[in-house]
C-alpha cells in the first residue's frame, strides 16, 4: 500500500518551465516561449528547440517577461499552464544594464 501513496505523490508534482512571453494579447493568457537545447543525432551539434505554451497569467505579465509556469488541470482548449511568477520584468534587464 505504501508504494501506491509513494507513486501518487511523485504524480502530483507539476512540472514547471521557465520562459518569455512572447504574446500577452487576450485576457488573462499569455503565450510563453520554452528554449531547450537539444544534441543532433548524427551530428552532435546543439540545436536550439524551442516549444510555445499558453498559460493563465493572474499576475499581468507582458511580452518580453520571464515567467515561470506550471503543469495545471485543462483550463480551456489550449491552456493547460498557469504563471506562477514573473521572474524578470522586460525592461529591468535594460535598465540594470544601463545603470
Amino acid at each position: 500500500m505504501s508504494d501506491n501513496k509513494q507513486d501518487a505523490a511523485a504524480r502530483r508534482e507539476p512540472k514547471g518551465r521557465v520562459g518569455v512571453v512572447t504574446s500577452a494579447k487576450m485576457q488573462k493568457t499569455v503565450v510563453v516561449a520554452v528554449e531547450r537545447l537539444v544534441r543532433h543525432a548524427v551530428y552532435r551539434k546543439t540545436i536550439r528547440r524551442t516549444s510555445t505554451f499558453m498559460a493563465h497569467d493572474e499576475l499581468g505579465a507582458k511580452a518580453g517577461d520571464r515567467v515561470r509556469i506550471v503543469e495545471s488541470r485543462p483550463l480551456s482548449k489550449h491552456k493547460r499552464w498557469r504563471v506562477t511568477e514573473i521572474v524578470e520584468r522586460a525592461g529591468d534587464h535594460a535598465a540594470a544594464v544601463g545603470a
